[in-house]
């Protein structure tokens, strides 16, 4: 099984930087949730072991944070070496990069905050409230699993 780190090694590395493109933390951290999120719902299976935590700026992957705490909100640089993932697992990730990606990070971040698997873990917290509650994987699996049926069937339902 990969790690949270790799996933997050794999979306810095894939970035387009010649056209521009850059990731924050804050936006890295939401990347590798929804790539855990999609992988549970689309799969079955998480990608990572590691618990995802709901702090008050999202959802965090806390050797994510460690691996790059101190960036404050630069650009994080590409890694020295880029994971390499199974066919289905390097899809997901691309899938994730293109319908995710072109998010600010404070977008992600309000996108994460409005959907049940965050709030469920946040409970009756202030926004700004420290948390080390874990988010789900149950939930989020549920949760997208749901959206994806939902949008499969064009939104419609059976009458």
């Amino acid at each position: 099984m990969t790690t949270a780190l790799e996933v997050a090694d794999w979306f810095l590395g894939s970035i387009d930087r010649e056209s521009g493109d850059s990731i924050t933390h804050l936006k890295l951290q939401k990347l590798v949730y929804y790539a855990q999120a999609w992988a549970l719902a689309l799969q079955g299976r998480p990608l990572f072991d590691e618990e995802l935590k709901a702090w008050a700026h999202g959802p965090v992957a806390e050797s994510v944070y460690r691996a790059n705490e101190g960036s404050s909100w630069n650009a994080l640089p590409a890694p020295k070496h880029l994971p390499e993932f199974e066919p289905e697992i390097a899809e997901l990730l691309g899938e994730i990069l293109a319908s995710y990606g072109g998010f600010s990070a404070k977008q992600l971040e309000q996108m994460t905050h409005a959907e049940l698997p965050w709030k469920e873990a946040r409970g009756n917290l202030p926004p700004e409230a420290r948390s080390n509650n874990v988010i789900k994987k149950e939930t989020m699996r549920s949760f997208y699993a749901e959206l994806y049926a939902a949008a499969s069937d064009g939104g419609k339902e059976e009458s």
